[in-house]
């Protein structure tokens, strides 16, 4: 059979597929012009302003409208121009206008808590001006605020003085965004799973009161699953040539994150080829790229030459040091010969210590160390005389060699000079012709052990395939031991690794004045200490022991066994019905079977030459472990329970003691009608499949008599502002502002009274 059949090239076998689709990263928004004042806001003097200052948005309108009339990222930056010394403030999509201003941005929050305050009153001023607020001094409106759950009283006391002293409203009111989002879903008992940027809230409420005294919180929102996949993606990929922001991350969590329905069951199968080319994101950053330009005649003729030289030079190099390698090991083979060699005058205890003092365990580790140089000596002298075969015949005509045979005593100074010449040459041709009769043997050798494995294979097949695949076995295995151990040496805390150490400090001891440059090893043992006159390392020569400590090059033994085991493969290619291409070494590693490979580059080859593919990320495993540390926080190491286990305590244990009630829960309707409206508001709600995660978790742990129902907001987003909205109108236009702190009452009671509205705004001390 032809030898081209059989070659290790194999093409990769990829179905017909049909091209992955590349998303891209979303960055800031571009922001053409700054936010221009108009006068379409519908303001009107004593009607409430809804403000929903949130984390990530501030969001603003008069209270009775659908929909804010401002909605813009909650930040602020400085920005100073020297040339005109003037400074600026820019707040929300405004500090997107220019780079240098968004290089200044901040976020007035310090997790949960608002920190600048400078900053949150220039946000303020700003979405006043935008909303019209036509009064001096004053604003004529009642305030409605949101605030976090349990707010500490130095939280509430700064933004009281802040709308009461530098902006004279008449009245304020604060409350939880997920209470006023429950309000506009028109829910009055029920349990409220309120996300949002900082920490998800459990809160029942019934008849419209919340019972903030068994509320619990998590510390796990939307902040906690970005810095969670941003740690992620810097992991996975450490070396990614381009460094992601925040509002990518945002975007990524966003676009293409999920809860699972089954998160155990799932994962196990997220490497799955099949999994993967559906679920498998691929997320491709902005690069400039390179085109190449398209080359004339001549210049890829010059081209060309040009790769010809460099090849040749490489080649030359490549001979040197093979040269360098052959006399360094033709003088350890004579070196350790003449040892060998001076044990037939010595007595068995005089060769036990030259042994050992020259670095081996005993004569057979000798022999075996001699016999692999020999091997290696042979080849190298092979490979040496394959230029110079067709030169030696006219070498050898070119010179007359008759006067080596006269004695110097007949000859003249010059013809003496002549004889040393010409001896030096004789001396390299008959080398050469003696490399020639080796190497002529070596095939001779070689074609006979051929002829006896052809002889061997005819004669008993079975017998011959077992024995290459014990070879090839043998081979394989060596191999990976060789390797398992060159990956140990990166440990410094392996054993691999402290046993070479012991040997550095041993070859780092000063050697006999007779030994070889790159002697193999040595028994003595150096001593640690701080001596002055320890120069070890001041000379680069020094830090060759540490290629000495493994006998032999790396890259020359690794070549050898690929080139063994390629062989094999073939030969057992040709002849074992039993072996396929898929046995072979180079199919066993490939991409589809590797882990890492399914987790850094998705279900599809790589090429490490592609730009496109060395500026993409894949999304797989993330997708649903970034969401599922809202049920499970110890994946990130935080000693809390998740959604599930909180809920089930606040339903089972938490909700009947606080009614006063000890019999089965399907009996009482307080609890039933808290049970039949689980709902769930905020950013993270947005999640797919968080309802039904939920229903499926909750019914897991209810008696089967219990029904439930799980309700998703609206719009997650925005209606806590439209309960802040709906709310304020009402009491304002109905109630006569019932549920607001009125600046008369700031003023008499203090910071320490609050008015209770119903929407979890307590008095903490």
């Amino acid at each position: 059979m032809s030898e081209k059949l059989f070659s290790h090239n194999f093409a990769k076998i990829e179905e017909d597929l049909p091209p992955r689709k590349i998303y891209s990263f979303q960055d800031y928004p571009q922001s053409d012009s700054i936010k221009p004042f108009n006068n379409d806001s519908n303001y009107s003097q004593n009607t409430p302003i809804a403000i929903d200052f949130g984390k990530t948005y501030v969001r603003m309108g008069m209270a009775g409208t659908e929909n804010p009339y401002l909605n813009f990222p909650t930040l602020s930056a400085r920005y100073r121009d020297r040339k005109n010394n003037k400074s600026s403030t820019f707040i929300g999509y405004d500090v997107f206008y220019d780079s240098t201003i968004k290089a200044n941005m901040k976020n007035p929050h310090d997790g949960q808590m608002l920190t600048n305050w400078d900053a949150v009153e220039k946000i303020l001023d700003y979405s006043f001006l935008h909303l019209n607020v036509n009064s001096i001094n004053k604003i004529n409106n009642p305030i409605i605020f949101n605030e976090t759950l349990a707010t500490p009283l130095s939280q509430r006391q700064n933004l009281s003085e802040l709308f009461f002293e530098t902006y004279d409203i008449p009245s304020i009111a604060f409350g939880i965004d997920s209470l006023f989002s429950y309000y506009q879903n028109n829910g009055k008992s029920g349990l409220i799973i309120g996300t949002n940027h900082e920490s998800t809230s459990i809160i029942p409420i019934l008849n419209n009161n919340p019972l903030i005294n068994i509320t619990k919180r998590i510390n796990i929102g939307g902040h906690q699953l970005n810095d969670f996949l941003k740690c992620s993606i810097g992991l996975k990929y450490p070396y990614f040539p381009t460094r992601l922001n925040d509002w990518q991350i945002q975007n990524l969590i966003k676009d293409h994150c999920y809860i699972s329905k089954n998160f155990n069951n799932e994962i196990n199968h997220s490497l799955d080829l099949n999994y993967l080319e559906k679920n498998d994101i691929t997320i491709e950053a902005p690069f400039n790229e390179i085109l190449k330009e398209e080359k004339s005649d001549e210049q890829l003729k010059l081209d060309e030459i040009k790769r010809k030289e460099n090849i040749k030079k490489l080649q030359d190099q490549a001979k040197l040091k093979r040269l360098e390698k052959l006399q360094l090991k033709q003088k350890d083979f004579e070196y350790y010969s003449k040892i060998k060699d001076s044990f037939s005058t010595m007595s068995k205890r005089e060769i036990i210590d030259t042994i050992r003092e020259s670095g081996f365990d005993d004569e057979n580790d000798l022999n075996k160390y001699l016999l692999n140089l020999e091997k290696s000596l042979k080849k190298a002298k092979l490979l040496e005389t394959d230029d110079d075969d067709d030169n030696d015949d006219d070498e050898n005509n070119k010179y007359d060699f008759s006067i080596l045979d006269k004695p110097s005593s007949e000859l003249s100074p010059d013809e003496i000079k002549e004889k040393r010449r010409l001896r030096l040459i004789k001396s390299n041709i008959d080398s050469k012709l003696r490399a020639r009769k080796e190497k002529e043997e070596a095939i001779k050798e070689a074609e006979e052990i051929r002829q006896k494995d052809i002889e061997f294979r005819l004669n008993n097949l079975e017998s011959w395939i077992n024995n290459k695949r014990q070879l090839l076995d043998s081979v394989v295995k060596r191999r990976k031991e060789r390797l398992k151990l060159k990956n140990e040496l990166g440990d410094r805390k392996s054993r691999a690794s402290q046993q070479r150490m012991k040997n550095i400090a041993s070859l780092a001891d000063d050697a006999p004045i007779d030994l070889p440059i790159n002697n193999k090893r040595r028994h003595q043992t150096a001593t640690i200490d701080n001596d002055p006159n320890d120069t070890f390392g001041a000379n680069d020569d020094d830090w060759s022991i540490y290629r000495d400590i493994a006998g032999v090059d790396d890259e020359e033994l690794s070549a050898e066994e690929q080139e063994e085991i390629y062989l094999l493969e073939k030969q057992l290619l040709e002849f074992d019905p039993n072996f396929t291409i898929n046995d072979t070494q180079e199919r066993q590693f490939d991409y589809k079977n590797s882990i890492i490979h399914k987790y850094l580059r998705g279900p599809r080859d790589f090429d490490n030459e592609d730009q496109h593919q060395l500026h993409q990320i894949h999304l797989n495993v993330e997708r649903i472990r970034i969401p599922e540390i809202m049920f499970q926080p110890s994946i990130t190491g935080i000693d809390q329970a998740g959604i599930t286990e909180v809920v089930e305590d606040t339903l089972l244990r938490r909700l009947p003691q606080e009614l006063g009630f000890s019999g089965d829960i399907s009996d009482s309707n307080n609890i039933k009608e808290i049970f039949n409206d689980i709902f769930i508001t905020g950013g993270c709600a947005l999640f797919p499949n968080f309802q039904s995660r939920m229903t499926t978790d909750i019914r897991s742990f209810l008696p089967t008599n219990v029904s439930f129902n799980v309700r998703l907001a609206k719009d997650p987003i925005l209606d806590a502002w439209k309960g802040m909205s709906k709310w304020g109108y009402n009491d304002f236009t109905n109630n006569g502002s019932k549920g607001f702190w009125t600046k008369q009452q700031y003023n008499e009671l203090g910071i320490d009274y609050m008015t209770d509205n119903g929407f979890g705004c307590i008095n903490l001390k």
